[in-house]
């Protein structure tokens, strides 16, 4: 179980590699993403809260990157934190996120990026529910919901 320390040490001395890498040009980004995904995760933007269907999505499955396929999240690990965005306690491996210092806005977070793209997904905080403590926020739009 990964932990506020480890996000941390991640950010600042390096991430896991990932198991593979998808790698496409920008134009390639944009005619294969819709113009909100684009702008989320290869502009680094945020959707507005409650702006989706997502926050309300509690059905068994798993969340992966609206750019690459990589599987990010599961369903179990998906919790209502309020905030108007999709929440999470867990990746579903530790490799499968990559954790960024940003300080843009006059704060100072840590970002998530999918290991296997760089596609910009969200932030993660220390606010989260026991036992990890952790809330991954994300875009809703960074993410395609998987079935089981």
């Amino acid at each position: 179980m990964l932990t506020w320390e480890n996000v941390i040490e991640h950010a600042a001395k390096g991430n896991l590699p990932a198991d593979r890498r998808v790698e496409k040009s920008e134009e390639e980004w944009r005619q294969m993403l819709s113009e909100d995904a684009y702008y989320v995760t290869r502009l680094k933007g945020t959707e507005r809260p409650f702006g989706s269907e997502m926050c309300e999505l509690f059905e068994p499955g798993e969340y992966a990157c609206v750019c690459c396929g990589n599987m990010l999240f599961d369903a179990g690990e998906k919790f209502d934190s309020g905030s108007g965005w999709p929440s999470f306690t867990q990746p579903v491996k530790a490799n499968a996120i990559s954790y960024h210092l940003d300080t843009s806005h006059g704060m100072q977070r840590i970002e998530t990026t999918c290991s296997v793209c760089d596609a910009h997904l969200g932030h993660v905080f220390p606010d989260g529910p026991a036992p990890s403590g952790l809330r991954y926020c994300m875009n809703a739009v960074a993410l395609k919901k998987v079935s089981e």
